[in-house]
């Protein structure tokens, strides 16, 4: 059922792999949101936090294209990583589709793709998450405790963070997803809600704010979500000169290159723009690529 891209797509993404693969499991994680996982061992082995998948259902054309997400976390049987998870909230056909797979139904998947954060380094690691923004934390830091480890071969990480937090905010407390996920011995997570009914009541931008008023200063931050909330997060990181990596959300047509479908402007220099590729260039991007 496993085929491997062929011809120029190996250039552009050279481990990504194209195959159907049945959902093994799917639980409720909030209002509107839910997590699936999928059988697929050779996706499972080479994925790395912050890189996503393309998936649509293996029959019928509508929708016709496939859509992206990011990997949860990987799903491992006596420790041996055999499938991938992904969260995702019903916001329009595919999702209310996928909201009613059951295990033993058959899913396209291609990928891992993209560059994914980078392996995180010493001091304190900060990710900060708007909405359904938090759905590569779970892997991140569970990657930066030394919990679990991903890519063929295990990706290092040479010097590991002394400390790890998660700033995570949604509009009210139902939508909070995935805290259990969260409940990871040396993990610091913080809340916040439009409305107060968890946490600080606020935008999560003010828990970075609060942090550093604190001084409890992040060495690096990692950042998804809503793009005005990157932008706050972009904007605080620059100000207090703190190195920032943004995972942009944008709308995909094929995943690995060809439809040019999801460019972003990139700083490529003083004063100088190009556009690139969010699939292939990103999703993962410096904050200083992006807006500043």
């Amino acid at each position: 059922m496993e085929q491997a891209w062929h011809g120029e797509l190996v250039g552009m993404v050279p481990e990504a792999r194209q195959l159907v693969a049945p959902v093994t499991a799917q639980r409720r994680l909030a209002r509107d949101t839910w997590l699936v996982e999928l059988e697929c061992p050779a996706i499972a082995r080479q994925v790395l936090p912050g890189q996503f998948f393309m998936l649509r259902p293996q029959c019928g054309t509508d929708p016709l294209l496939a859509r992206p997400f990011a990997l949860y976390d990987v799903v491992r049987q006596a420790g041996q990583p055999i499938g991938v998870s992904f969260g995702f909230t019903v916001v329009g056909k595919l999702t209310g589709l996928m909201a009613c797979w059951r295990p033993g139904d058959l899913v396209e998947i291609w990928g891992p793709l993209g560059n994914g954060f980078p392996a995180p380094g010493s001091g304190h690691l900060m990710c900060v998450a708007g909405g359904i923004g938090q759905t590569p934390f779970v892997a991140v830091t569970r990657e930066a405790l030394g919990i679990n480890t991903y890519g063929h071969p295990p990706r290092a990480v040479a010097h590991a963070p002394q400390k790890v937090s998660v700033c995570y905010g949604v509009r009210s407390q139902e939508f909070l997803a995935g805290l259990d996920d969260f409940n990871t011995p040396g993990l610091d997570l913080r809340l916040a809600t439009d409305d107060g009914t968890a946490g600080h009541q606020g935008f999560v931008t003010e828990l970075l704010e609060q942090s550093l008023a604190d001084g409890d200063r992040p060495d690096q931050v990692y950042c998804c979500g809503p793009e005005p909330m990157m932008r706050g997060v972009a904007d605080i990181c620059h100000d207090q000169n703190i190195a920032c990596w943004l995972s942009l959300e944008t709308p995909m047509a094929c995943g690995f290159g060809a439809c040019f479908s999801c460019v972003t402007r990139v700083r490529i220099g003083e004063d100088q723009w190009d556009y690139r590729r969010t699939c292939v260039e990103g999703p993962v991007f410096r904050s200083d690529q992006l807006w500043l």
